[in-house]
């Protein structure tokens, strides 16, 4: 089966509810029956992050494969990279059903609430993926609503994860876990990402912030980043706002909004994050990315890789060599020879 025609499925998976829509396809990844992209990467699209080669710029955003049930089939399709997660110390059902909303033109809010089986089945997982050459399989990671404890819950996880993971992030934005943003306060993060960065042999981390901080927080989240040597920021993570122009009956429900309403906030954020690390983080670019043009807006605001979530899950895996083809013809109508000439340039 290609990507194509499972796509041409997803009519008869949108009669479903959501979530029940979505186990189906991990269930399909992971067995293998959604097939591979055969047509290699056009070589205008090659990049690096951290020193791994990549075929293409673009990844998976933690939150479509909690449990790492599926990357070896999603690398398959054509991704770059897919990062899954987000995990937590212990299974955790989430927030109560109905938690997921579709809204018009490819929004959607969620308030999922970090659902997942826990560290021991993500492990499990985790350990029998392979990666096709020119990918990377990364992890995101999370604390639980009760009893967490951060400074000693996110050390551990990064410990358990790093033999499997090319880098790990560190979740402190979703807007579903209630206080879990309030770790982006200075202190507090500085605190978590000393135990994470004493980790020996620790893979390279990455911090997943909110496109809804206040003034002068990024600032600091920068300051902390840089000071406590992480690697990079991802920019950014769902949002509490609601844009003007959202349609659809589900639009005054409560949680984090992705899809292209999501598209100028992240990217603007981006872009600032860039300005103000100066060449001394990696950044991520994620946030309503739907098109080549918008990938190539990331890039250009200072991503190195470029992520998507809400588009795939609406649009199936016939988006992926759409936004590569629509990707690698911008690259050269703006005069780029590379991924790599292209980052920064609009920041």
């Amino acid at each position: 089966m290609t990507p194509a025609i499972a796509s041409a499925f997803l009519p008869a998976l949108r009669r479903l509810d959501p979530e029940q829509a979505h186990r189906l396809a991990l269930k399909a990844l992971a067995w293998g029956l959604v097939g591979r992209n055969a047509r290699p990467d056009d070589p205008i699209l090659a990049t690096t992050l951290l020193a791994h080669p990549l075929t293409n710029p673009i990844g998976l955003a933690a939150g479509f494969d909690k449990d790492a049930t599926a990357p070896t089939g999603l690398l398959r399709l054509g991704f770059g990279a897919v990062e899954v997660g987000t995990v937590t110390p212990r299974p955790q059902i989430g927030n109560p059903r109905p938690r997921v909303f579709r809204l018009e033109d490819g929004a959607v809010i969620n308030r999922m609430g970090f659902n997942n089986a826990g560290i021991k089945l993500f492990l499990r997982n985790i350990s029998r993926a392979t990666r096709p050459t020119g990918t990377l399989i990364a992890a995101n990671v999370g604390i639980n609503k009760d009893g967490a404890d951060p400074e000693r819950d996110y050390p551990a996880l990064v410990a358990a994860v790093a033999p499997h993971a090319a880098y790990v992030t560190l979740n402190v934005s979703s807007p579903n876990t209630p206080g879990l943003r309030g770790l982006q306060d200075e202190a507090r993060l500085r605190s978590i990402l000393q135990g994470v960065m004493a980790l020996p042999d620790r893979p390279p981390i990455f911090v997943k912030i909110a496109p809804d901080l206040a003034p002068g927080a990024l600032e600091d989240i920068v300051a902390v980043a840089v000071s406590t040597g992480v690697e990079g920021l991802i920019i950014s993570n769902t949002t509490l706002s609601r844009p003007p122009g959202l349609g659809g009956p589900h639009i005054g429900e409560a949680g984090g909004l992705s899809g292209p309403p999501l598209l100028a906030l992240s990217t603007a954020m981006l872009a600032q994050a860039y300005r103000l690390a100066a060449g001394r983080l990696v950044l991520i670019g994620a946030g309503g990315v739907t098109t080549g043009a918008d990938a190539l807006a990331k890039l250009r605001a200072g991503a190195q890789l470029v992520q998507i979530y809400a588009a795939f899950a609406v649009h199936g895996p016939a988006l992926l060599p759409r936004i590569k083809t629509e990707l690698a013809a911008a690259l050269r109508r703006e005069g780029f020879k590379s991924v790599a000439e292209a980052v920064g340039t609009g920041a």
